[in-house]
């Protein structure tokens, strides 16, 4: 009765080494093109060794469990000791290799946690960005009844720009308008622009005059910029009780305003941040009207280019001359989407628009 079970057995320990053995033999075509292209020493090629001992060490266990039982079940007499002296060698193997496989394993434990921290950080890299674009030009902003606003943000070169815009109260019938461009791409701008929006969010609460909180700014970041840094900002305040519209603009490119039936422009008062850190700013405030807009941008809305024509600062306010009742939020869009429609190759600057109109 035993030899048939033994041929049984024997059967499926040949079957179990033949998929072990082909497992095996692939494992060491991977250790070999891993050693071929880290070498020898490298962790990956250990680890690629140590997968391939251990299929090895698998298949030559059934391997020797097969051949045992087959002599078991040929010899009539001492059937368990030819068995148990067969499966002495993959034993022995385990012993010899033993501590490879316990040091092997502890070094794939600590690359898998390599390998995850290396993942949260690519995560945190790829989240970072959005998050501090989301902090300079926010997709969501505050209701402030009253007013309709509406905006667009398209980083350039990477999500790390330099553009920002921020709508804010300061005081309970004024509502403050700020949007700037610093000059360069990546974290270094972005900084600075974080910077910049967050301290005049402290000067325009502190001053009614938005000249004197850029002048403030002005002193203020001069201190710690780089040589190779300037901010254009423009800066209006609304005041509802009053019925108007203050500004102060430090270099920043023309905004347009739908005001007495016509478009005006409101230029620099000022210029660029940063160039002189004792530069005076000057306000200028015109009276608004229910339904008068106020459309403001970065220049790189402006300076979208078809060969050698620019979109321009003429071609922005014809937008808003031919359509001065339509929604912000598809003024700003629109204006994107036109700039984009005009240039012979992609926009690779920053562009903010905001768009604000006093219902």
């Amino acid at each position: 009765m035993h030899r048939p079970v033994l041929a049984l057995v024997a059967v499926a320990a040949l079957v179990a080494a033949a998929v072990w053995g082909r497992s095996a033999r692939y494992l060491r075509k991977v250790e070999l093109r891993v050693e071929a292209e880290f070498g020898s020493d490298n962790d990956a090629t250990v680890l690629a060794r140590s997968a391939f001992r251990k299929e090895l060490h698998t298949t030559a266990l059934y391997l020797v469990l097969a051949v045992a039982s087959i002599a078991s079940a040929l010899s009539a007499e001492q059937s368990a000791v030819t068995l148990y002296a067969f499966i002495l060698a993959p034993i022995a193997m385990s012993v010899i290799y033993g501590r490879d496989f316990i040091r092997e394993s502890r070094m794939f434990e600590e690359r898998a946690m390599l390998e995850r921290r290396a993942e949260e950080v690519l995560s945190q890299e790829e989240l970072a960005p959005r998050r501090w674009a989301e902090r300079l030009a926010p997709d969501d902003l505050p209701d402030f009844p009253g007013f309709e606003v509406g905006r667009v943000y398209q980083p350039g070169a990477g999500l790390m720009a330099g553009d920002f815009y921020d709508v804010f109260r300061v005081a309970p019938s004024r509502v403050a308008a700020v949007i700037g461009d610093v000059t360069g791409h990546g974290i270094e701008p972005s900084i600075t622009a974080f910077q910049a929006k967050y301290l005049l969010r402290v000067f325009l609460r502190e001053y009614r005059d938005p000249a004197q909180a850029i002048e403030l700014l002005n002193g203020q970041m001069a201190t710690q910029a780089r040589p190779e840094e300037f901010i254009s900002l423009l800066v209006t305040v609304f005041d509802t009780e009053a019925g108007t519209l203050r500004f102060a603009s430090a270099g920043h490119p023309a905004a347009w305003l739908w005001h007495d039936r016509e478009v005006q422009p409101l230029r620099a008062t000022g210029p660029l941040l940063l160039l002189d850190p004792e530069a005076p700013y000057y306000s200028r405030e015109i009276t608004l009207e229910r339904g008068d807009l106020l459309l403001t941008y970065t220049d790189g809305l402006a300076e979208a280019r078809d060969g050698e024509h620019m979109f321009g600062e003429e071609r922005i306010a014809g937008f808003l001359r031919r359509d001065p009742g339509v929604d912000p939020d598809v003024l700003c869009k629109t204006l994107i989407e036109a700039a984009r429609d005009f240039a012979s190759s992609p926009l690779n600057d920053d562009i903010a628009v905001l768009a604000i109109r006093r219902a």
